[in-house]
């Protein structure tokens, strides 16, 4: 099985949270803040949505980087993965 989203909705796996620092001080579970990076794993077909055409603008594989309180979460396979709205992607990250 595999997830795919409709209409507007992107399926996103996020990065796993920093454990250290740059400098190499170890960070303590409840001091690691959420990763707002994430790889895109399915984009939905766009369409009509709420009576205005929606073209999807990211596509598989890209990183992108998303809203910090935005979609929802669910688990898939043994991974955690975050179902959003397109809308709620801020920017898609080049190397």
């Amino acid at each position: 099985m595999k997830i795919k989203p409709i209409f507007d909705r992107v399926v996103l796996l996020p990065k796993e949270a920093e454990k250290e620092t740059k400098s190499g001080i170890i960070l303590p579970t409840a001091s690691q803040e959420k990763s707002q990076i994430a790889t895109v794993v399915a984009v939905g077909k766009g369409g009509v949505v709420d009576g205005k055409e929606v073209e999807m603008q990211v596509e598989v594989g890209q990183e992108v980087l998303y809203a910090k309180y935005s979609g929802t979460e669910c688990s898939f396979d043994g991974k955690k993965y975050i179902v959003t709205k397109q809308t709620d992607i801020l920017a898609v990250l080049e190397k």
